[in-house]
């Protein structure tokens, strides 16, 4: 049985990636793994969930760099059974058109044979060398933005060099304390795991509505990774994380400026179809029996994402 989280001392522990190639402009390896995989239209598939925040990033990239041409995606089911991500039949859910799977271990088992690690969610997929490239969202996202510009939108760059050690900084503080964090509080399996990572989550939440009360974005005026990567949190949080995940001193909405925030993300143009809240509250309500024995799904809370942010005013100086 292929396990997709697991605790020690009451902790909850992500696992490692295991796929680390890079798909690169002329094919030369990357950071990481073994060279061979050079961007072409139509070569890579992305299998997603839309439940999954981590696989979120990539479907965000995918819109925003104008890839959604160049490279295919499948989406599982969101109910996720023991053995991990499968595909079905259910609303906004896909087949696996590429490989013909019924879960995804078949995909990760057509790279290596052997595999028995854990599988999980985005999966970048090369069609021509029949293989994983890569299961690391936050690497996946940094070939989407430069890798593909030939045929995306090369005026988009989310990690420009004069921004990267500070986008390289906050991501560090901000994955640990908060997109990690409601997973560490969630899956805690002690109270005191579970206070200790609740009052990180919380406290890194108060610095940010602080931060966000003088700039628009986490780095100012400039829209950048770091911002892509908080938003799925975010957006997830007063649907799922608040009560699922006992993350309830505060919702979301209770923050100002983090509420205005997520707001002004989720109305950049494209972001909102990227955003599955039936799949999202499905898969973690219905998915974790260790959480939620009955498998019951709430009706609300009722979202407005849509309401006006008036974030702009931090830039232009109207009003949206």
């Amino acid at each position: 049985m292929v396990r997709w989280e697991k605790s020690v001392k009451g902790e909850f522990v992500r696992w490692q990636s295991a796929f680390r190639n890079w798909v690169t402009v002329d094919g030369r390896a990357g950071p990481s793994g073994e060279g061979g995989f050079a961007a072409e239209a139509g070569r890579y598939h992305l299998y997603v969930s839309y439940a999954c925040p981590w696989a979120h990033r990539t479907l965000i990239y995918r819109k925003l760099k104008g890839l959604e041409d160049i490279i295919s995606v499948s989406v599982v089911h969101p109910l996720m059974p023991e053995e991990s991500w499968v595909f079905g039949d259910y609303p906004c859910a896909t087949a696996d058109e590429v490989n013909g799977a019924s879960k995804l271990i078949e995909v990760y088992q057509i790279t290596n044979p052997d595999f028995t690690g854990v599988v999980t969610v985005p999966v970048l997929w090369d069609k021509q060398r029949h293989t994983i490239v890569n299961n690391e969202s936050s690497e996946i996202i940094r070939m989407f933005n430069n890798a593909f510009d030939a045929w995306g939108n090369k005026e988009v760059d989310f990690y420009p060099e004069a921004l990267r050690e500070q986008i390289d900084e906050i991501n560090l503080t901000i994955y640990d304390t908060i997109n990690n964090g409601v997973y560490r509080a969630g899956f805690a399996t002690t109270q005191s795991a579970y206070e200790e990572a609740f009052d990180l989550l919380f406290a890194m939440l108060d610095k940010l509505e602080q931060r966000l009360s003088q700039q628009r974005y986490l780095l100012g005026d400039t829209l950048t990774e770091a911002d892509w990567r908080l938003f799925p949190t975010l957006v997830r949080f007063d649907a799922v994380y608040h009560g699922h995940f006992k993350c309830n001193r505060q919702q979301l909405k209770e923050y100002p400026n983090l509420w205005a925030y997520v707001r002004d993300l989720y109305q950049h143009p494209g972001i909102a179809e990227t955003v599955n809240m039936d799949h999202i509250k499905y898969h973690y309500y219905a998915s974790h029996a260790g959480i939620n024995p009955t498998g019951i799904v709430p009706k609300g809370p009722e979202i407005d994402f849509n309401q006006p942010h008036q974030r702009n005013t931090f830039t232009t100086g109207e009003e949206s």
